[in-house]
């Protein structure tokens, strides 16, 4: 894309046409992104989303709502929990999101269903869906009119042997979690009572997804493991959606100083999500507070360490309906520590691209480090990670 901010914009607004992405001008530079809202953003903000790849690194691409009430509903399972309404497709090119991970925990028996189902959505829109295999990929995708989506797991339970590595790789899985929040073969997630670190077999696991470009992330995984795996990784280790312990109350889902210099010393990115007991233990919990823990990353290992991973559809958790909402809450140990709400007020939209980024430029970032922010860091290291 272009380099020229004018060029760039006009492009975007000009994808735009359609009711759901129109950009006409108003006074002073400012910007109506959705025609379905009022909110004006910034020539500033616009550009710097038009002319970034954005990634978000934890981000469901189906409607949350539908999916839980396939799992958890009146009639559960009756459903194809993964689709995506076509109506739902223009909700996501016009987020400002090119790169979506959309990845769920699952267990072993259900990730083929999952990882096959993932690949099926390529076939239900060719035109607006791109499966992102290598950093090549990302030049297919187009700004508004197809996204791209990475496969991966929030588990590695399906890793029964190190070959399964390399079965599923051939299937598409570009990202595999370690743990989800309680132990396996691997290691110990972050809701466990006590944390053994990474197991022999746990290692040999690292080891195969390193030898076939596979990114190991350790969003949910404890302690000793989140800082195990970076000491066995050849590779740098991702945390693709957690956030910084120290500003959410001391909550276990999020990582310690320690593990957060360890993820810079790999070379590595943590994005920052907008659950809402991860962004704080205070209310209000708002969109500065997801800033916050953006200013303390940048400020204590650089701010090339870090992005975004919403851990969230395109409208949030509080949107799903009864009783699926409070089965999902129940899903969790007590020590999730879940409030009355799940979504951090002013992140919590489609448009929430737009908002973080008029965020960033009130706190003084350059556009240099705000691309950065957006995307331009899960692009570099995951160009590192998938030289196999």
């Amino acid at each position: 894309m272009s380099n020229n901010p004018t060029l760039n914009r006009r492009v975007f607004l000009r994808a735009g046409t359609s009711a759901a992405l129109a950009f006409p001008m108003i006074n002073m530079g400012a910007y109506q992104v959705f025609a379905a809202s009022e909110k004006k953003y910034s020539g500033r903000a616009v550009d710097l989303v038009a002319r970034t790849r954005v990634f978000d690194m934890l981000s469901i691409l189906a409607p949350l709502g539908s999916m839980m009430t396939a799992a958890f509903g009146d009639r559960p399972k009756q459903k194809d929990a993964y689709a995506i309404p076509k109506e739902h497709i223009q909700t996501l090119l016009s987020s400002g999101v090119d790169v979506f991970h959309p990845a769920v925990g699952v267990g072993a028996d259900e990730a083929a269903t999952f990882v096959g189902r993932m690949n099926a959505l390529v076939g239900d829109y060719p035109e607006y869906l791109r499966r992102i295999d290598s950093v090549a990929d990302f030049a297919d995708l187009k700004k508004g009119k197809r996204v791209g989506f990475i496969i991966g797991i929030q588990n590695a339970d399906h890793f029964r042997e190190p070959d399964d590595v390399n079965l599923y790789y051939n299937l598409g899985q570009r990202v595999s979690q370690l743990t989800y929040n309680s132990r396996n073969l691997i290691g110990t997630g972050s809701t466990d009572r006590s944390d053994g670190g990474l197991s022999d077999f746990g290692v040999s696991i690292v080891e195969r997804m390193n030898e076939v470009g596979m990114a190991v992330d350790v969003s949910h995984c404890g302690d000793q493991t989140t800082l195990d795996a970076f000491e066995i990784s050849k590779k740098p280790v991702l945390i693709t959606h957690s956030n910084v312990r120290k500003l959410a109350g001391g909550h276990i889902r999020c990582k310690s100083d320690e593990a957060i210099k360890a993820m810079a010393n790999a070379g590595s990115v943590m994005g920052i999500t907008g659950v809402r007991q991860f962004v704080s233990a205070k209310e209000p919990t708002t969109l500065e507070n997801v800033i916050d823990h953006i200013d303390y990353i940048a400020k204590l290992v650089g701010v090339e360490h870090v992005g975004i991973g919403s851990d969230m559809d395109m409208d949030g958790y509080d949107d799903i309906p009864e009783p699926a909402y409070s089965a999902l809450k129940g899903g969790y140990k007590s020590s999730y520590a879940f409030r009355d709400k799940l979504d951090t007020d002013g992140f919590d939209h489609p448009k929430r691209i737009f908002d973080l980024t008029e965020g960033l430029i009130k706190r003084g970032y350059s556009d240099v480090d705000i691309s950065l922010i957006l995307g331009r860091n899960f692009e570099r290291v995951l160009g590192d990670i998938w030289k196999a």
